[in-house]
């Protein structure tokens, strides 16, 4: 068998995904998995039969192992569902690591850390538990922290949070798949301390002493910390704090994120390095191999053992074992032959964004790079029938040129198929500029990374030789700054795409094998690959034809405000009522606009000049290019909001002020009448009424009592469909007599989980329970999404809800409802 290894590897990975998705009894997994390798050890005969269900057996009971509660003291089941305000002892797993975020102008830093406990305190009385959690704190821990340290910290003791909105980033799932499953958070550093005490002498970790030297030699010569040198530790060390969002966003426009990983390219480059000076002293390609696996280690151990370095290493490890021993090399069977050992190592992995990157990547290179390159190069040649001696110098350097980068464009292409898919899931972007991009950074990359090996190779004993180093990669990281800036600013450089079906990606993916499928029977292969692709993406295709014309309402309820994203058909009347304030329109607005596909937006209305509901704005306004801002007529004392209100004013073709009898993408404006003020900003908040998808919706913003009143009295709204309310600032939401007067068939308040007092009170819920209307709270259901078509609506939440009685029995029991 030409690729042994590949066989293998699929029927270990099912075993895995079977083990993760499906309770299965860990005891009957082993018992299947020893019955299946007793038949293969003593029959022959059926050796080649039970192979496939062993390694199947084997992968779940691998996973299951990793994910099951096996301990009685384990900390699901002391914690368990509860919050707690609890102390914990263990040992820090990972030195712990920083994020810094830019806010107002200034820096915030943040530590994070893993924490392998070992007692846990909560009612006052120590207790035995095993188990990881993350903890963070506010600013950053003393150098005297790091990997192997025993620690007590105080803080609360909870489940880590879920995304916000569908489509957003999955922070417990993102834990979960690492053996963490709860989150310690901390008010500040005073919250730790050190088991041993701080006078205890315990010299850091060989990874922590090596980065604190290599750190001080990259910059060695230097004038000063600033970008391009943090994003040289980044590079080079695997020094994530200098990968803000803000420095991050144009690499990743562009596509070019993965330099900064210490992953495949680190790797190969200082292996590719070793074997150039070693086979320039004629060392023998077995004593390079000795020398080479080692020193790859040594490299992901002093840059602190980063997953993706793991990866990297073992796949290295895998090539240059088999160019040592002198083996014929196949990318596809190394690539099945690393991923093996990894998911043996940790099945978990599997489930991570960065596995499934580096293997899908080099499997599109392996599949569709190795022979597009062949037929590059045999139509990129000088003639045969042409002695090499008699082609001119000029003719073979040209064509040398061309093949190479004709080359290196073939790989991009590759590497971009690859993970298209797979960058749409997790990063909702297209970036075809990194086509072209990457023939540019990737080289770029190449050098300053390899004059900062240089700079540390010589650091130690030739200090000034390890300065023109680091002027040498500091000027190429400068380099690769402003190409990437400059290049996600060209036209079509990239779009923002909504997250792709899971059919889709499964399609897209067969399509890829198939189309890069060779071999004996290559055609079979391709035929079943594609039948299997196309009968996906006609599932796909079914499930796109029953939701057309239909329109999607999303309510997020964010720290004392909310937003609401009105999605429609195509794009011309898709519409965002407020944004709530700069933090949450950077962190979840932005986000889930982008979730969405959104790159552009041609309507915000802004209710009224609440900063928890417009602080935002700005940010929103410039980073979508909405067309059109609405805002009501009355003035307002929210400095922000009158900041906008300035910006807006020398802009008066995006600026529309509206009051009521006014129309917006659809809807109509029922209140504020024109020339109306009242003194409470909640009571001059625009109201909006109208039919989506055959539905009413009633959008009242924080409506006060005095705006209700009023609302009454005009006669405004149209009765029965949803309404959706914020909670006023002084007394309550949905008087009895708007209740009476629109007669809805669902209620939903965009309370807020936190700060508390923006949570609906026990008033609220009994009145709003005895109408008999059903009642949806977002501090206890989270983001709620409608979807509206033909008359019909339906929704979901994104926590499960709390039984109530002012639900239906038929919605109470689900997450999702259909009512006619």
């Amino acid at each position: 068998m030409k690729r042994p290894i590949l066989p293998v590897l699929l029927w270990y990975m099912g075993g895995v995904v079977i083990g993760a998705w499906v309770a299965l009894p860990i005891v009957g997994l082993f018992i299947l998995s020893f019955v299946a390798l007793g038949a293969g050890l003593f029959s022959g005969r059926l050796r080649p039969f039970v192979l496939g269900p062993l390694l199947l057996f084997a992968g779940a009971a691998n996973v299951t192992c990793k994910t099951t509660v096996l301990s009685p003291i384990d900390i699901r089941l002391i914690v368990g569902e509860n919050i707690e305000t609890a102390r914990v002892r263990g040992k820090i797993v990972q030195t712990p690591t920083h994020r810094i975020r830019w806010r107002n102008g200034k820096e915030i830093w943040r530590t994070l850390a893993v924490i392998e406990v070992d007692s846990l305190n909560c009612t006052g009385a120590w207790q035995r538990v095993c188990g990881r959690i993350a903890a963070d704190v506010p600013g950053v821990l003393g150098r005297e922290y790091f990997s192997g340290r025993a620690v007590e910290v105080f803080g609360v003791l909870q489940h880590p949070p879920g995304p916000a909105a569908p489509g957003l980033f999955d922070y417990r799932s993102y834990l979960r798949w690492q053996g963490i499953y709860y989150r310690l958070q901390t008010r500040s550093t005073n919250n730790w301390i050190l088991v041993g005490g701080r006078q205890e002498k315990v010299r850091p970790p060989l990874s922590e002493r090596f980065v604190e030297w290599a750190q001080k030699t990259l910059s060695r010569g230097l004038s000063a910390e600033d970008e391009p040198l943090r994003l040289l530790w980044a590079m080079t060390l695997g020094w994530r704090t200098a990968l803000t969002d803000e420095v991050s966003e144009p690499f990743m426009k562009t596509g070019t994120m993965h330099i900064f990983a210490i992953s495949g390219l680190h790797v190969a480059l200082l292996a590719t390095i070793l074997v150039a000076v070693l086979r320039v002293v004629r060392v023998p390609r077995s004593v390079c191999g000795i020398v080479i696996i080692p020193t790859i280690w040594f490299y992901t151990a002093a840059t602190g053992w980063q997953a993706s370095a793991i990866r990297s290493s073992i796949m290295m490890t895998v090539v240059v074992l088999g160019w040592a021993l002198r083996r014929p090399g196949d990318l596809l069977n190394s690539l099945a032959a690393s991923a093996f050992l990894i998911l043996v190592w940790d099945p978990r992995q599997l489930f991570q964004a960065g596995f499934q990157l580096s293997f899908f990547v080099v499997l599109s290179m392996a599949l569709l790079g190795e022979p597009l390159i062949e037929r590059v190069r045999g139509m990129i040649r000088t003639d045969p029938w042409v002695p090499g001696e008699l082609v001119p110098a000029w003719k073979r350097w040209a064509i040398s040129g061309l093949r190479n980068t004709a080359n290196a464009f073939v790989v991009s292409l590759s590497a971009w198929l690859g993970s298209l898919p797979l960058i749409a899931v997790y990063f909702h972007l297209v970036t075809p500029v990194s086509l072209a991009a990457n023939l540019v950074m990737v080289p770029l990359s190449g050098a300053a990374l390899t004059c900062g090996l240089g700079s540390l190779l010589c650091g130690a004993w030739a200090g000034w030789v390890s300065e023109l180093f680091n002027h040498s990669a500091w000027f190429w990281m400068r380099l690769m700054m402003l190409i990437s800036e400059k290049a996600s600013l060209l036209p079509g450089a990239y779009f923002r795409v909504p997250t792709p079906h899971f059919g889709l990606v499964c399609a897209y993916y067969l399509a890829l094998v198939a189309a890069g499928v060779q071999g004996l029977h290559a055609r079979r292969w391709r035929t079943g690959l594609v039948v299997v692709a196309l009968m996906l993406f006609a599932v796909f295709c079914v499930g796109a034809w029953s939701r057309r014309g239909e329109v999607t309402v999303t309510i997020l309820p964010m720290r004392g405000g909310h937003a609401v994203l009105v999605d429609g058909p195509g794009r011309a009347n898709d519409l965002l009522i407020d944004c709530g304030d700069e933090q949450s329109a950077a962190f979840v607005v932005k986000a889930y606009l982008e979730s969405r596909g959104f790159s552009r937006l041609p309507w915000m209305v802004l209710t009224h000049g609440d900063v928890r509901h417009v602080g935002g704005a700005s940010l929103i306004a410039e980073e979508f290019q909405v067309a059109t801002v609405c805002t009501g007529q009355n003035r307002s004392r929210s400095p922000s909001y009158r900041q906008m209100l300035a910006q807006l004013a020398q802009e008066p073709k995006r600026w529309r002020q509206l009051c009521s009898g006014d129309t917006v993408a659809g809807l109509r404006v029922v209140h504020p009448a024109r020339g109306e003020s009242f003194a409470m900003a909640d009571d001059n908040a625009i109201v909006l009424d109208g039919e989506l998808g055959g539905v009413r919706l009633l959008l009242l913003s924080d409506l006060g009592p005095e705006g209700q009143a009023a609302l009454i009295e005009r006669g405004g709204p149209g009765r029965g469909g949803i309404v959706v309310t914020g909670l006023p600032s002084r007394g309550e939401p949905l008087s009895e007599s708007l209740i009476e007067a629109v007669n809805p068939e669902l209620v939903i308040v965009a309370d807020s989980d936190w700060p508390a007092y923006e949570r609906a009170g026990e008033a609220v819920r009994k009145r709003l329970g005895k109408s008999g209307v059903p009642v949806l709270y977002c501090s206890d259901v989270g983001t709620v999404t409608l979807r509206l078509k033909a008359g019909h609506w339906q929704f979901s939440t994104m926590n499960p809800r709390k039984p109530s009685d002012a639900l239906p029995q038929e919605a109470s029991s689900s997450d999702e409802s259909d009512v006619d």
